[in-house]
C-alpha cells in the first residue's frame, strides 16, 4: 500500500475514482470534475450533527455523528465500492479535508485500498479554479463570433468544434442563450461555483498554441458572471462578424427559438421585463402576440426595436477590436449554411489580428 504526503488538486488525474464524501446539497453545488457524491452524512444528518454542535458540544456530536458515519460508510462499501478491485485508487475530499473525507480514507485504506485524501478538501480546488482562470483566460487566442440576435452564432460555434477548432461555449456552460428570453427551457442554470468549475475545465483543456473560438458576450449570462480576467480577454480579441439579412435570420429564430411560442404566458412575463425601455403599449402589443403564438410578428419587431439597437451599440464599445473586423456573408442560415459558415471563419486571415492582442501584464501569470 502507498505511504505519501499530501495529494494536492494538481495530482488528482492520477487515481481512478474521486469521491466527494460531503452531503449530496454540497455537492449539487458544485463538486471537482468527475467526481461521485458518497456522502458520509446526508443533508438531514449533517443539519443533526450541527445543531448538537452548538447546543450540546463537540462529544456529543462526534458521538451521534460517528455512528452516523459508520453506517453511511457500510453502506458504500456494501453498494457503491462492492465491485472495486484491490489495485483501486480512490482520492476523497470533503469541505476543508478534515474528518468527513479523513473518515472515509481511513476505512478504505483498512480495506486494502490505497486510498488517499485531498489535502485542503474542496476549498483548495476552488481556489484552483479561481487561480486557473486569472492565469490561463488572458493567455488564449480568442477569436470573437460576432452578429446580432438571428445570426445563429451559437449554431456557428458549435458547427466549429463540429469541424475539430477549439470552442469556449459561455453560454452552454451557463446554461442560457444570454438574452432576456434566453432561458433554457426546463433546465435551471448552474450555481455560479459550478459554472467557474467548468470553465476551469474547459480552459485548462486547450491547447495553448491554437486559437479557442467563443461567441461575444456581455459579462453576465442570464444570473452567471464572466470572469473579469476572460472578458478583458474575449474584449481585447479580433472579431469576426456573420452578416445576415433580416429574413434570413427571422427564419432561424422562428426555428431555433420555436419552443417559446410552448408557453405563452411565461413568454409574456418575460416581456414584461423589458417594459421600462419600451413602454406600456409596446410591451401589451408584444404579450398579445406571444398570447396568440404570432411569433413572426413578435421576433420580427423585437429585432428591429430592441436586439439590433442594443446590438450596434455594444459592439463598439465592448469589443476593442471590431472596427478591424472582419465579416463572414449569410444568405441563409439552415443547417447546411451553418456548416459552410465555420469552414469559412476557420479560412479566414488570422493570424495578422493575432498580434494586436495585449500580452498578460507583467505578474498576472505568477
Amino acid at each position: 500500500m502507498s505511504r505519501r504526503g499530501p495529494v494536492c488538486v494538481g495530482d488528482r488525474h492520477g487515481f481512478d475514482t474521486i469521491i466527494d464524501a460531503r452531503s449530496p446539497a454540497e455537492f449539487a453545488v458544485d463538486h471537482l470534475p468527475g467526481a461521485i457524491n458518497c456522502p458520509v452524512l446526508d443533508d438531514e444528518e449533517r443539519r443533526i450533527v450541527g445543531t448538537l454542535y452548538k447546543q450540546q458540544g463537540a462529544f456529543e456530536a462526534r458521538r451521534v455523528g460517528g455512528a452516523m458515519v459508520a453506517a453511511n460508510l457500510a453502506r458504500h462499501l456494501r453498494e457503491r465500492f462492492a465491485e472495486q478491485p484491490a489495485v483501486w485508487r480512490p482520492l476523497v475530499y470533503c469541505w476543508r479535508g478534515g474528518m468527513r473525507s479523513g473518515s472515509m480514507v481511513t476505512w478504505l485504506r483498512l480495506v486494502g485500498w490505497d486510498a488517499q485524501q485531498l489535502s485542503g478538501g474542496y476549498k483548495a480546488w476552488r481556489r484552483h479554479v479561481i487561480t486557473q482562470i486569472d492565469t490561463l483566460a488572458p493567455q488564449l487566442h480568442l477569436r470573437v463570433l460576432c452578429g446580432p440576435t438571428g445570426s445563429a452564432k451559437t449554431r456557428v460555434l458549435q458547427a466549429l468544434a463540429e469541424q475539430g477548432a477549439q470552442t469556449l461555449d459561455l453560454e452552454g456552460l451557463a446554461r442560457h442563450r444570454g438574452s432576456v428570453l434566453g432561458g433554457w427551457p426546463g433546465v435551471a442554470q448552474p450555481a455560479q461555483t459550478a459554472f467557474e468549475t467548468a470553465l476551469a475545465d474547459a480552459i485548462e483543456a486547450f491547447d495553448a498554441t491554437q486559437p479557442v473560438y467563443v461567441e461575444a458576450e456581455s459579462s453576465r449570462i442570464g444570473r452567471i458572471s464572466v470572469p473579469p480576467a476572460l472578458m478583458l480577454r474575449l474584449r481585447a480579441s479580433p472579431c469576426v462578424e456573420i452578416v445576415a439579412s433580416p429574413e434570413a435570420r427571422l427564419d432561424f429564430l422562428l426555428r431555433d427559438y420555436a419552443n417559446l411560442g410552448d408557453d405563452p404566458q411565461l413568454l409574456a412575463h418575460q416581456l414584461h421585463n423589458l417594459r421600462e425601455l419600451h413602454g406600456g403599449e409596446v410591451i401589451a402589443r408584444w404579450q398579445a402576440w406571444a398570447h396568440g403564438r404570432n411569433l413572426a410578428a413578435l421576433f420580427a419587431e423585437l429585432m428591429a426595436r430592441h436586439y439590433d439597437p442594443l446590438y450596434a451599440r455594444s459592439q463598439g464599445t465592448n469589443l476593442q477590436q471590431w472596427e478591424e473586423r472582419q465579416s463572414v456573408a449569410a444568405p441563409a442560415l439552415t443547417p447546411a449554411d451553418i456548416e459552410r459558415l465555420a469552414s469559412a471563419v476557420i479560412a479566414l486571415p488570422w493570424q495578422s489580428l493575432n498580434a494586436k492582442l495585449p500580452l498578460p501584464a507583467s505578474g498576472e501569470n505568477s
